[in-house]
């Protein structure tokens, strides 16, 4: 079983600690996209149009002998051109022959185990130096791979403060890459509540959060989340695997507890 060093909050190296089964998990990306992909599925909000949209008309045919195509027209239209027909689709002024409907199934579905797979190889992924900075995180200063902090991690609750652990643990330069990639979205995107685009930076890993959630909110790119709410996404964010991950001992402990759930 592979053992890596636990380190201080200023990054002087202590103990040893195991590593779960997790970690030993064969690379999978094709299994990890259809994860991501599924939980993704999960935000987006149904739509649709009325089912009687364009239906609401008492518009009729003419029937032959008027010279005309015999599609249902609006009434009090005369008899020039400007007479649009309704109802029928396909026609000018008609209504949509197959809208979007709001009934529609938007969520996809991944097996218990497929997706347990998932993040199992995307945790692995985590571990693997030329993974991690294949997906462009900044790792040269990153003393070892997975890296495992000491539990009081957990109870910081201010962003200087933890700056401070950042720069000790050699993490300041990918979350400079974070801040300084941060840019105005190409796209009509901009008008639509996501006007700014912000690369991911590393994800916190803990066992319990006891402050480090609001330490660490305010910083382009970084996430923070308990051991038994990861899922392949947080860990493979856009469908990419080998994120950056800063672990507590507690969660590599909870993460070797709980290994027949997650």
């Amino acid at each position: 079983m592979a053992s890596v060093k636990t380190y201080s909050l200023k990054g002087k190296p202590g103990s040893k600690v195991n590593l779960p089964v997790h970690f030993e998990t064969p690379f999978r990306p094709d299994v990890i996209r259809r994860a991501v992909l599924a939980v993704q599925s999960r935000r987006r909000q149904p739509h649709g149009v009325d089912e009687r949209a364009g239906k609401k008309t008492t518009a009729e045919s003419w029937q032959t002998g008027h010279g005309r195509s015999r599609v249902p027209r609006v009434k009090g239209g005369g008899t020039d051109a400007a007479n649009k027909g309704a109802f029928a689709p396909g026609t000018v002024g008609g209504r949509v022959a197959h809208p979007p409907k709001a009934e529609r199934v938007l969520v996809e579905r991944v097996n218990k185990k497929e997706n347990r797979l998932a993040i199992r190889s995307a945790i692995a992924a985590t571990g693997n130096k030329d993974i991690v900075s294949g997906r462009g995180h900044r790792v040269d200063a990153v003393p070892e791979l997975p890296l495992v902090v000491d539990d009081k991690l957990e109870t910081v609750i201010t962003t200087k403060e933890f700056r401070e652990i950042v720069s000790a643990l050699g993490l300041e330069d990918d979350l400079m890459r974070a801040v300084k990639g941060r840019k105005v979205r190409a796209g009509k995107g901009k008008m639509r509540g996501r006007k700014m685009k912000t690369p991911k930076s590393f994800l916190i890993v803990v066992g319990e959060d006891r402050g480090i959630g609001l330490a660490a909110r305010n910083l382009p790119g970084v996430d923070v989340v308990e051991v038994h709410a990861l899922n392949a996404e947080l860990l493979a964010p856009g469908t990419h695997p080998g994120r950056l991950v800063l672990w507590t001992k507690s969660a590599i402990d909870r993460l070797e507890r709980e290994a027949l759930f997650l």
